[in-house]
């Protein structure tokens, strides 16, 4: 009896699984499983939606989500694409059938879609039915061969159509048939209003799947028009549908950027602007050195959106392999929605803040989002402190500054299982660290605030309890901005073993530094301003990285992103894409080391 109803009970979670698989497509709303990095604002975006309209469907999702986590989002009906969420069993075949749209489609509509990662819970874009009005002129076909997909705007692709065809002059069932493989019996039973009629020039016709003879059951065809006897695999048809590799001879490149050369401009501002731009012409010339021919163009895009648009209208812009820029926030849409329209790669050097990367495939943002940028941060500190003792120190008496990324690291603690505690204010003293501390592990203090003011507060305690407890081992954790503080803490942040984070980090003494350094000063007369970061560097290395990308893979750049092999002065390049249609970010992040033994280690996380 006991078994009778362990295999009921069995069967009914079963039941109850596929259920919830089954219900995670509904004309309301579609499920979407939260990845590293993301939050609530990134979901929102990318699928069009407002935060409270997902809070309403997933309550208390405006309080955390994690990782892993599945949230029900509602399906905009007004808008022009689908979300799909990909079920057990599911193909890009039976997507296609599902809902009328082509492979090819899909796949334009999804540049990060692929047979290795098309599995169970991705999200997929589905675009729309396109109807023949929506059609434009095409070109004739060659002699013999279907009228190719690239050179239709739409399809127009109904259930039960493997492809759609548009008529040309002289064409005849005949010739339509012996095209595509199939009968003219199989051709009329798809199209019954050409039965008796003559064909008209520019009508579509469904050109339906080949019966197979052994069944009778229909299957899809080749291209070339052979039956294939099984739909074909995820493999076959993304292996059909991709793009053509292609090289650059020479790499079309526009930069960007608000030289404010007819403005009242901010002199630190400009400054930067300017150093940046001559750190990329020095990378021009590194590439050219090495063979790489850059036709190069420049444009001064002011301060305003309206001023940055007017570039647009040049007539060369959109013949571009590539732009970067541009630097204001509120300048990225209109370029964003140009380059995509375009087809041109867009790299955005330092605002992290538009939204468009997440339904923008061309966009490559190198800033790093804050929401990723502590999830990197976060992974990479509790593997390195794993059995570690946490101490957070608040010696700014509840500084908001870094509350969130306090909050989420004392989160990912706790789910790890990583013991910390906490000291505030005036109870921060030698002895009370002392009391902190423990005597087998590593004592790791994070200061809740990265401010100058906070460190000159702590240090003095931190090192008086270290040099009173020589035998407890004390390390210091903080933030990026503590590189502009290096040279005033310099012998305490040896001492006390620090760590910080940051996605930009160089040491001068560097080979490479000092290289670009002397390059600098001989190319421009001058040494750059001492900013975090360096934005001579950060142009060389963004220039560098992706102009030499673009010379060695060509159209499948974004393929190989991760694979190009060079060693950046300054910053760190990991991109990964946001959703399958949307752009990349920077998610690379690295730890700065000043040991006790008095060395500088750039910590490099793969």
């Amino acid at each position: 009896m006991k078994l009778i109803r362990i295999i009921f009970i069995i069967a009914g979670m079963a039941i109850w699984s596929i259920g919830k698989v089954a219900s995670q497509n509904t004309p309301n709303f579609f499920l979407h499983t939260v990845t590293k990095g993301q939050s609530l604002y990134s979901i929102a975006s990318m699928y069009h939606v407002t935060i409270e309209e997902i809070v309403r469907l997933n309550p208390g999702s405006d309080v955390r989500i994690k990782a892993g986590e599945a949230l029900k989002i509602p399906q905009k009906t007004n808008n022009q694409v689908t979300f799909h969420t990909i079920q057990p069993g599911e193909t890009l075949y039976k997507l296609t059938v599902r809902y009328g749209v082509s492979a090819q489609r899909i796949c334009q509509a999804n540049p990060g879609l692929s047979a290795k990662n098309f599995r169970i819970g991705q999200v997929v874009a589905i675009p729309p039915q396109q109807t023949e009005s929506a059609e434009k002129p095409t070109q004739q076909p060659v002699a013999n061969q279907p009228t190719p997909s690239t050179q239709k705007e739409s399809e127009g692709l109904k259930p039960n159509c493997r492809d759609m065809h548009r008529i040309q002059r002289k064409e005849t069932v005949y010739s339509i048939s012996k095209l595509y493989g199939i009968t003219e019996e199989e051709l009329i039973a798809a199209n019954p209003e050409i039965r008796n009629k003559k064909l008209k020039k520019g009508k579509f016709l469904c050109i339906p799947y080949a019966k197979d003879p052994s069944s009778g059951n229909y299957r899809p065809t080749t291209t070339e028009g052979k039956t294939s006897g099984t739909p074909l695999s995820n493999d076959e048809l993304f292996r059909k549908n991709q793009k053509e590799s292609k090289k650059y001879p020479s790499i079309k490149a526009a930069v960007l950027l608000p030289f404010m050369t007819h403005e009242n401009a901010n002199h630190n501002e400009q400054m930067r602007m300017v150093e940046f731009y001559e750190g990329f012409l020095i990378a021009v010339d590194s590439l050219k050195q090495m063979g790489v021919s850059v036709d190069l163009y420049t444009y001064d895009t002011g301060k305003t959106a309206a001023s940055a648009n007017q570039i647009l209208n040049k007539k060369e812009l959109k013949d571009m392999d590539i732009i970067f820029g541009p630097a204001y926030p509120d300048q990225v849409k209109g370029i964003a929605d140009f380059a995509q329209k375009h087809k041109i790669r867009l790299v955005i050097p330092f605002t992290s803040k538009s939204n468009e990367v997440f339904n923008n495939p061309y966009i490559h943002q190198v800033n790093t989002p804050q929401s990723y940028l502590y999830s990197e941060v976060y992974e990479h500190f509790t593997r390195k402190f794993t059995t570690s003792n946490i101490i957070f120190l608040d010696a700014m008496n509840g500084d908001k500054e870094k509350d969130e990324f306090i909050k989420g690291l004392k989160e990912e603690l706790k789910n790890k299982r990583i013991p910390f505690q906490e000291l505030q204010g005036d109870a921060i003293t030698p002895e009370a660290l002392k009391g902190t501390m423990n005597h087998v592990l590593d004592n790791v203090f994070i200061p809740t605030s990265g401010k100058n003011t906070a460190l000159i507060k702590l240090l003095p305690q931190l090192t008086i309890a270290k040099r009173e407890n020589p035998d407890y081992r004390i390390m210091l954790f903080g933030y990026p901005e503590w590189q502009t503080y290096t040279y005033d803490h310099l012998s305490s942040f040896f001492e006390l073993d620090t760590y910080f984070y940051s996605s930009f980090y160089t040491n001068n003494l560097f080979p490479s530094a000092v290289q670009f350094n002397a390059a600098y000063r001989k190319w421009f007369s001058k040494d750059m301003a001492n900013t975090y970061p360096k934005y001579g560097m950060l142009g060389f290395d963004i220039g560098f990285f992706f102009l030499k990308g673009l010379h060695q893979y060509g159209t499948q750049w974004e393929e190989n992103m991760n694979n190009l092999k060079i060693s950046p002065i300054q910053t760190g390049f990991k991109f990964d894409r946001v959703n399958n249609w949307g752009g990349f970010i920077n998610r690379k992040v690295f730890f700065i080391h000043f040991t006790k033994d008095f060395e500088l280690i750039k910590l490099d996380f793969e």
